[in-house]
């Protein structure tokens, strides 16, 4: 049967409620903190040695749609009626809106440290406790909206600039490539505007989400179901259009072996990109 992820912004108090409690339980259980760091161990960029999966990578896309599912299915089997909702950054863009509430992922963090001191994940609480991390901090921290050198959310515009670029992407299949859906919507940019959509979402929260150990956020995960969901938007405007390379590059290409093609394995699963471009019986978003 299909489920629906909704908008975090049209969650009832219940539906809050929940999301939360099954997120919390999911962390006693230990299982969140090795998402954690399947998260770090496969956060690698263009100047690092072997396979990019995750990011700098047409597979940005596809390795994170099965990475938010995989949640989804923790939170699933502790409460069935949890799926992972989406934040519409271009909407709901203050400090103070949702999901930045108390019931949901609670606030920014103090000015001293960053530290989040309000909401279920707030380390006083003792339920969100950092164990898996690239420093030594043991708490939660954000900059919404970065106090220095302030930067505002992306905007609808910014989406549909992404959203009407035909190719899925384009050779080196990197973050330097300026066509393509991949990279506009993960977000790489050129030094004049070095951040767009998805990352420049990652770096106006700041914080623990500036880095690898960024699913220690859970706005992680309401952040790339919204991503997901233009990915789908994406992919019903272009029917035509598919995941790209077909096939890896050959020996003689500076990307052998460092990229994953259309029906290679998607590591750390035994999935494809071939295999994770349509999860509609799975969910759809409402």
């Amino acid at each position: 049967m299909v489920y629906v992820r909704k908008n975090v912004s049209k969650l009832t108090a219940g539906e809050r409620r929940r999301f939360v409690e099954a997120l919390l339980e999911v962390k006693r259980r230990g299982e969140y903190d090795e998402f954690v760091r399947l998260h770090i161990e496969h956060f690698r960029g263009d100047g690092d040695r072997g396979l990019r999966a995750a990011h700098m990578t047409p597979s940005f896309l596809p390795w994170h749609r099965q990475f938010v599912l995989d949640l989804e299915n923790a939170l699933r089997s502790v409460d069935d009626s949890v799926t992972v909702p989406y934040w519409d950054w271009t909407r709901d863009r203050s400090t103070t809106s949702v999901p930045w509430t108390d019931d949901l992922l609670g606030g920014n963090g103090r000015p001293v440290d960053r530290r989040v001191m309000t909401g279920p994940f707030a380390y006083a609480t003792g339920n969100w406790t950092l164990r898996t991390n690239i420093t030594n901090v043991e708490f939660l921290t954000r900059d919404l909206g970065r106090s220095r050198r302030p930067i505002a959310l992306p905007t609808r515009d910014d989406l549909n600039w992404a959203l009407k670029d035909p190719v899925y992407d384009v050779s080196p299949w990197d973050s330097t490539v300026t066509k393509g859906f991949r990279n506009k919507m993960e977000g790489w940019g050129r030094s004049n505007n070095p951040w767009r959509n998805h990352n420049r979402v990652h770096r106006w929260v700041g914080g623990v989400m500036l880095g690898g150990a960024s699913v220690n956020d859970p706005v992680f995960w309401l952040v790339h179901a919204f991503v997901d969901m233009q990915w789908q938007r994406w992919q019903r405007r272009h029917r035509k259009h598919r995941y790209v390379p077909a096939r890896p590059p050959g020996r003689k290409s500076d990307q052998y072996g460092r990229i994953v093609a259309r029906n290679e394995r998607l590591p750390p699963w035994d999935v494809s990109p071939d295999d994770l471009e349509d999860l509609s019986q799975i969910y759809r978003y409402a």
